[in-house]
C-alpha cells in the first residue's frame, strides 16, 4: 500500500452540510429557547480532517456556521492557565494567547464576530490579564470564571450558588450559542453548563449538545478514520471504545472516546440537577446521544478515506518519533502509536516518500566519501505521480534542494538551468558566515524561498519556479534528518506535509 497523489475525493462537503445543519436545528427544537453547542476540535483550518477525509474543506465548519448565521452567536473560551504557562498550539506553532487573537480576527473576517470571550480558570495571572485587556480593547466583552472547589465530582457544590452560581452570566440573544475554544481544556463544557444553570434558575429553557467530528460514532471502531483519531490524540492517551451507555439505552453500537464515556455519569448527574428530575426536557442517556455529528453522511468513497486515514496514522507515527528524539514526547506515546500502526498492518515504507528519501541520503553518502558531516536525503511526491528527491550539499539543505528540484519539474525547467544563480547562493552563505556568525552556511527552505522571490525580478526561470510553488500545497515530503526551524517554517507556509526519520545531526546539518 502507498499514498498515491491522485487526490481521490472521498468526502462531499455539500451533502455533509445539508445533513449537519438539519441535525443541529432539530436539536434546538428539543430544548426550546436556547441550545449551547460545544464545538470540539478546530473551528478553522482543520487540516487533520482534510487529510483523513480527502475532499473535506478545512473551513467547512465556518460554512456550516454561515448557513446558520441568523440563529447563532459565538462564545470563545480560553484557559487562563494555558495562557500563563505559554502553551503552544502545534497546528499554528503559536502560543494560546496569540492563537486566540488570531482566531477572533479570522472569525470576524468570515463575518462571524464573537459575542464574548470566557477566560476560564482565571486567578489574575498577569499574562491572562494582559490578554483580557487586549481583547476588550478590540471591542469584545470578556468574562472571567475561576475554579469551582470539588469540580467535577462534588455535584451538590457545582450546581449551586457556590458553584456555577458564582460565574457571571454571559448575555446572548440567539437560539444557538456556539461555544468553541483555543484547544482542549479551555473550559467549553463548563461554560455551557454554567449558562444552563443560570438560565434554568431564571425560568428560561436551554440545553446542551456536542459537535465533534471525531471519532465518527457510526463508523466501526477499527475503521481507519477512527484509528487516525486515536493516533492524533496518542499524546494524551485517548482511545476509542463502544459506548456502553448507548448500547444499553438504544441497543445500538456507537463509537465514542474514553474521556467522554468516563465522565458521562458525572455529567449526567450535573445535567439532571440543572434540569430537574421532572423537567420538560429529558436528559441524555449516553454521551453519544449528546452529539450531533453527521460526518459519515459526507463520505462518498470509503476506500479513498480509508487509505488517507492510514497515511495519517503513518504521519503521526513519524511525528511522535521525531518529538521523542528531541525530548518533547514520552516513550509511552511512541508505544501507543506503534500499536496503532501494527493494528492497521502498516509499515513505515507504506508512506511512499520514505524509501526514496532514504535512498537519496545513501547516494549523498556515496558521493561524499572522504568528507566530514551528515548526509541527508529528502523526497517529495507530486500530483503527477513523479517522485522528486534531493540531498544536502555545502550550499543547500536536502529539503531546499528537493523543493527546488520539484518546482523545476513543475515549471518544465531543464536540470541544466539554475533557478538561483550561484552568486546569490554564495553571497547568502557568506552573509550567514561572516556577518551573522552562523556555523552553518547552507540555505534552509525559508531562505531559499526569499532568494527565489528576489531572483524572480530578473530571472525568467526563477519567476517560473515561483509561479509553480502553489502547486506544492498538499503534497507529501519525507526527510531523513531532523529539519531546522527555517525548513519547518518554509514547508508549513508552502502547505507541504512533512515527516522525518529524525536522525540527529551532531556534526551539523550541512556537508562540510
Amino acid at each position: 500500500m502507498s499514498d498515491t497523489r491522485d487526490r481521490r475525493i472521498g468526502f462531499d462537503n455539500e451533502r455533509y452540510l445539508e445533513e449537519q445543519s438539519a441535525a443541529i436545528l432539530q436539536r434546538v427544537e428539543r430544548f426550546g429557547d436556547r441550545l449551547y453547542l460545544e464545538f470540539g476540535g478546530k473551528l478553522l483550518f482543520d487540516y487533520h480532517a482534510a487529510r483523513v477525509l480527502p475532499g473535506y474543506d478545512p473551513n467547512v465548519k465556518i460554512r456550516l456556521l454561515k448557513r446558520l448565521l441568523d440563529s447563532i452567536e459565538i462564545v470563545f473560551c480560553v484557559s487562563a492557565r494555558d495562557v500563563a504557562r505559554g502553551r503552544i498550539r502545534g497546528d499554528f506553532g503559536m502560543t494560546y494567547d496569540t492563537a486566540t487573537l488570531r482566531t477572533l480576527d479570522d472569525l470576524k473576517d468570515h463575518g462571524l464576530p464573537v459575542t464574548a470571550v470566557s477566560l476560564n480558570r482565571f486567578s489574575e495571572e498577569p499574562a491572562a490579564v494582559q490578554l483580557k485587556n487586549k481583547i476588550e480593547r478590540r471591542g469584545t466583552r470578556v468574562y472571567t470564571q475561576g475554579d469551582i472547589r470539588g469540580y467535577p465530582t462534588d455535584v451538590d457544590r457545582i450546581v449551586s450558588d457556590d458553584g456555577y452560581g458564582k460565574n457571571p452570566y454571559i448575555e446572548t440573544r440567539k437560539p444557538i450559542v456556539v461555544i468553541t475554544g483555543a484547544g482542549p481544556g479551555s473550559g467549553k463544557m463548563a461554560t455551557a453548563l454554567s449558562q444552563m444553570y443560570h438560565d434554568h434558575r431564571a425560568g428560561r429553557s436551554s440545553g446542551f449538545a456536542k459537535f465533534e467530528t471525531f471519532p465518527i460514532w457510526d463508523l466501526p471502531i477499527d475503521h481507519p478514520v477512527n484509528v487516525a483519531y486515536e493516533a492524533a490524540t496518542a499524546d494524551i492517551g485517548d482511545f476509542n471504545l463502544v459506548d456502553p451507555f448507548h448500547l444499553t439505552a438504544h441497543g445500538q453500537t456507537a463509537i465514542n472516546y474514553n474521556r467522554d464515556v468516563e465522565n458521562f455519569p458525572i455529567l449526567r448527574a450535573i445535567l439532571e440537577r440543572i434540569l430537574g428530575s421532572g423537567g420538560r426536557v429529558p436528559c441524555y442517556r449516553s454521551p453519544t446521544e449528546m452529539g450531533v455529528n453527521r460526518a459519515s453522511s459526507g463520505i462518498i468513497d470509503d476506500a479513498a478515506v480509508c487509505e488517507a486515514a492510514r497515511q495519517e496514522v503513518l504521519r503521526r507515527s513519524f511525528r511522535y518519533r521525531w518529538e521523542y528524539a528531541i525530548g518533547a514526547e514520552r516513550r509511552e506515546t511512541v508505544e501507543r502509536i506503534d500499536a496503532l500502526v501494527h493494528r492497521l498492518g502498516l509499515q513505515p515504507t507504506d508512506r511512499a516518500v520514505v524509501q526514496p528519501a532514504r535512498d537519496a541520503a545513501r547516494r549523498a553518502e556515496a558521493a561524499g566519501k572522504g568528507h566530514q558531516g551528515m548526509f541527508c536525503g529528502a523526497a517529495i511526491a507530486l500530483d503527477d505521480h513523479t517522485m522528486i528527491t534531493g540531498r544536502n550539499s555545502p550550499l543547500l539543505h536536502s529539503a531546499s534542494a528537493t523543493m527546488l528540484n520539484a518546482v523545476k519539474h513543475l515549471a518544465g525547467i531543464p536540470d541544466s538551468i539554475d533557478l538561483l544563480p550561484s552568486a546569490v547562493i554564495h553571497n547568502l552563505a557568506r552573509l550567514k558566515r561572516e556577518v551573522m556568525g552562523l556555523a552553518g552556511e547552507s540555505l534552509d527552505v525559508e531562505e531559499v524561498l526569499v532568494a527565489l522571490a528576489i531572483s524572480a525580478t530578473g530571472n525568467p526561470a526563477a519567476e517560473a519556479g515561483l509561479q509553480a510553488l502553489p502547486t506544492l500545497r498538499g503534497t507529501e515530503m519525507h526527510m531523513t534528518h531532523i529539519p531546522t526551524q527555517g525548513d519547518l517554517v518554509g514547508l508549513r507556509r508552502l502547505g507541504i506535509n512533512i515527516t522525518t526519520d529524525a536522525e540527529l545531526t551532531p556534526g551539523g546539518y550541512y556537508l562540510r
